[in-house]
């Protein structure tokens, strides 16, 4: 049994991405999208729940989920992008081992320009709510145990360098 895999960044730094294909190589870990999770429980998208619940809603059940999970072993949890902005989440992760996947605001904005699910930037100028979000979060992000630069990496060096990590 090993401790947890986590998952942080912004929306589109491929977290979902990653942590699939990383629980490709460490077969004994399941991995859980955190997104996924609260769309099952809920019954509606993530656009739909902050529409009609609020986003503060989505935030106590994503804090919730998370608490959860973090009480699991042998798991890869890709986080949402805001889940690392809450204390209590980041220390109930303390006992996991934190990935920040750090990626340029114009990386990101390449991964997601067509991508209607991300309620947050349903707004007039999409890259710059993305630069404010990423000036806001950073420094939780960067709380992580470990930060992983994926602007000119494909997905399998990434995750080789993930393993590592975990493996030093």
């Amino acid at each position: 049994m090993g401790a947890n895999i986590v998952l942080t960044g912004l929306m589109g730094a491929g977290k979902s991405t990653v942590g699939k294909a990383l629980s490709k190589i460490l077969r004994d870990y399941t991995f859980i999208d955190v997104d996924d999770v609260i769309v099952d429980i809920e019954g509606m998208s993530i656009p739909d729940i902050f529409e009609q619940k609020s986003e503060e809603y989505f935030r106590k059940t994503e804090k919730n989920v998370i608490e959860e999970l973090s009480q699991e072993e042998d798991l890869i949890i890709a986080l949402g992008g805001g889940a690392f902005e809450d204390e209590e989440t980041r220390e109930n992760l303390k006992g996991c081992i934190t990935f920040y996947l750090q990626s340029s605001v114009e990386r990101l904005m390449d991964r997601i320009k067509n991508d209607t699910n991300r309620p947050l930037l349903r707004c007039e100028n999409p890259k710059e709510k993305l630069k404010e979000l990423l000036a806001i979060r950073e420094p939780n992000y960067l709380q992580a145990d470990y930060i992983i630069k994926t602007d000119n990496k494909d997905i399998d060096s990434i995750v080789d360098e993930i393993i590592d990590l975990i493996e030093s």
